[in-house]
């Protein structure tokens, strides 16, 4: 079976974050990320038809001497990919790997080993990092941010060959340091695992057209049409400089209520009167230090906005209304959207039950028959 990333739905459709909190709320039913909260997620997406399964990479939160803040807790990304692998059937698994922290040779046999549990269902979101705080605790530079790319176009040099060469080689860079390099067994994906990297700036969206199959994107704008150029301008770059096609995602979150009013009701209760501003607030000041984003600007600004709702572009109303605004993300070009929830239980078994039926009349995506 190919990696449903893969399939002719126009609109793909997965979960993101569910291996920690990606909510800065204090609101009480947040669903805090146990591995069963984990298990009946995938299961529910699993279930549903949904595609990918997508953890977030974090080693540590985003506030310093309170390792008890939510923010610290987060599930290893390639031991919980390996759990849910051996629990689902159809949906993609993903892990997402902080290059410098973790060896090529680790991440190739660890992603292969994940891609034979889940029969060729495997995927690996590649990031180079931002919180210096991570980087500390293992002893290692956070490179200057252009930087990071460059060493992260050698690490994912490194693994594909790892990924694909029939034979042991040697590797010497300022960087890596390698002698009959090998690693067995290979993924069963012919090529090796499929690429997702998640970037904002135009020298990340640059290595991401080139090297990625999917490219994770957070548009500037409050509505679809004004992503438009964005996302022509990014897959133009793939085509027209790299000789590629890729596929972009983004990431939303998810308030559906039976309502209009009961949806903004709740987005106002978690993230306004719940909302945890002594994180948001490191959290800024972190973006903006180590990623060249000037405090009072209103990149930062829009970011901050989005961060207070969730992981990405807010969807908010009823399931009409949910269902008409991913068709408006359709149509400017996105091939897939990866979704959070406050209540991931509860926000996917009523995406599933009152949205997906309207994406599949819409022509958006064909009816789910579950594998076998």
């Amino acid at each position: 079976m190919p990696n449903p990333i893969f399939n002719d739905n126009r609109l793909k459709l997965g979960t993101f974050c569910t291996n920690t909190i990606p909510n800065m709320t204090f609101v009480p039913e947040v669903l805090h990320p146990t591995w069963a909260n984990s298990l009946a997620m995938a299961r529910l997406a699993d279930d549903a038809g949904l595609e990918a399964i997508v953890p977030i990479a974090r080693w540590k939160g985003y506030l310093d001497g309170k390792p008890d803040h939510p923010s610290n807790d987060v599930l290893d990304v390639f031991a919980w990919a390996a759990g849910l692998a051996q629990a689902t059937r159809h949906t993609a698994v993903f892990a997402t790997s902080h290059a410098p922290t973790s060896h090529p040779l680790v991440v190739a046999k660890q992603s292969a080993t994940i891609d034979a549990i889940s029969g060729g269902r495997f995927a690996l979101n590649v990031v180079g990092g931002w919180n210096r705080r991570e980087f500390d605790m293992f002893g290692i530079n956070l490179l200057e941010h252009d930087q990071r790319y460059v060493y992260l176009e050698e690490w994912l040099q490194i693994l594909r060959k790892l990924w694909t060469d029939p034979t042991e080689f040697d590797y010497e860079s300022k960087n890596f340091h390698m002698k009959k390099a090998i690693s067995r067994p290979q993924p069963l994906q012919k090529g090796g695992i499929p690429i997702m990297n998640a970037a904002l700036s135009p020298t990340g969206m640059r290595f991401s057209a080139k090297n990625s199959q999917i490219g994770l994107i957070s548009p500037h704008g409050n509505t679809p049409e004004e992503w438009r150029p964005q996302v022509e301008a990014y897959k133009k770059m793939a085509r027209e400089e790299f000789g590629r096609e890729i596929q972009l995602w983004t990431n939303v979150s998810v308030v559906q209520r039976d309502t209009q009013k009961e949806a903004e009701d709740y987005l106002h209760r978690y993230s306004v009167e719940y909302l945890d501003t002594e994180v948001l607030d490191s959290i800024m000041l972190t973006i903006s230090t180590e990623n060249n984003i000037p405090l009072g600007s209103e990149r930062l600004a829009f970011m901050r906005r989005r961060m207070a709702v969730g992981a990405g572009h807010p969807l908010i109303g009823s399931p009409q209304s949910i269902a008409e605004q991913l068709q408006a993300i359709s149509r400017i070009g996105i091939d897939g959207v990866i979704m959070t929830w406050v209540d991931y239980i509860d926000g996917v078994k009523r995406f599933t039950r009152e949205v997906l039926p309207l994406l599949e009349q819409a022509g958006l995506r064909k009816p789910f028959g579950r594998p076998a």
